[in-house]
């Protein structure tokens, strides 16, 4: 490890010592870019070389989140699968609820699922745009938390309704549900009624700092006290073209104004990426590849083997 690396890494451990845990959780992103035969494969290879967590998403309309994350599950033996995040204009909170609950029985400790307004025109084109996202985002994290803690609910909201519903198998622990969430609004609901906060590839640091505050001041309105997760996604491009695959990237985003959202090059580049984002209060930093990523197994095991031993 480079000197001017490792004493910038000590730097960032001593600045964290008001944290109640030094550990930062370190991920990869599936991108549904890629056909759903290809996840096999990548989850495959990501398990092997001891990464921690694969995050798929469901984005219109390419792949469905929950049975891409049963799959991946399946094939491998100890990562961590998220779904960052389920639209809820699409589902019902009972049928969230039950496809959340069978994840966490089969494979229990190692699901993370994340719900969200959704891309409104992508709502729009299914006949799914509600005219109060936050509001039906509130009642959906209420009711599926509810139901997830095998709490029998009744609730008559703007958009959620529910007449004395149980789940029959619930997990055996509730698990933590996470928010996607981007503007202040958006952030203390997260806070309030979540149980994590998923942020947006294209967040620099000083936003996911502004963003750990908000989501507190959301906390301390609704009189919350457990722990709250952070995860923070970050464009990243290796190889000898990985800075002209991310800027093109980050033009396609319309993010290419935007400075350190972003780390190209070699594993100490990307590290130092990662350990500016913890450093603002990211708990967990997903690397999220280009959409044209030409080795997404190699991708998935240079973060495991190449940046994790660099990052606290």
């Amino acid at each position: 490890m480079p000197t001017a690396f490792r004493a910038r890494k000590v730097l960032f451990v001593r600045e964290r010592t008001d944290r109640k845990d030094l550990m930062t959780t370190l991920g990869a992103v599936f991108r549904p870019q890629l056909p759903p035969e290809r996840l096999r494969d990548v989850a495959q290879a990501a398990d092997k070389a001891g990464l921690e967590q694969l995050w798929l998403w469901e984005d219109c309309f390419l792949e469905s989140g929950i049975a891409s994350a049963a799959a991946a599950l399946a094939w491998t033996e100890r990562l961590h699968i998220g779904v960052g995040l389920l639209p809820v204009p699409l589902r019902n909170v009972a049928l969230t609820a039950m496809e959340a609950a069978t994840l966490h029985r089969l494979f229990p400790d190692r699901v993370l699922l994340g719900i969200g307004h959704g891309v409104q025109s992508w709502m729009a084109q299914v006949g799914a745009q509600a005219e109060s996202p936050m509001t039906l985002l509130r009642e959906h994290l209420t009711a599926l938390r509810a139901l997830l803690r095998s709490e029998r609910v009744t609730t008559d909201g703007r958009y959620v309704k529910l007449d004395d519903v149980a789940l029959d198998w619930p997990p055996a622990t509730a698990p933590a549900v996470f928010s996607g969430a981007v503007g202040p609004r958006s952030l203390r609901l997260s806070g309030e009624a979540a149980d994590g906060t998923i942020l947006v590839a294209g967040t620099p640091p000083e936003k996911v700092r502004r963003a750990r505050e908000l989501i507190d001041e959301g906390r301390a309105a609704g009189g919350r006290t457990d722990h709250h997760e952070v995860v923070a996604y970050l464009h990243a491009a290796t190889g000898p073209d990985g800075a002209a695959r991310l800027a093109a990237e980050l033009e396609r985003w319309g993010d290419a104004s935007i400075s350190d959202i972003g780390a190209a090059g070699n594993a100490d580049a990307v590290a130092e990426a990662v350990l500016r984002l913890a450093n603002a209060g990211a708990d967990t930093v997903i690397l999220q590849p280009t959409a044209d990523e030409p080795d997404p197994e190699g991708f998935v095991r240079f973060v495991a083997e190449k940046v994790r031993p660099l990052v606290p």
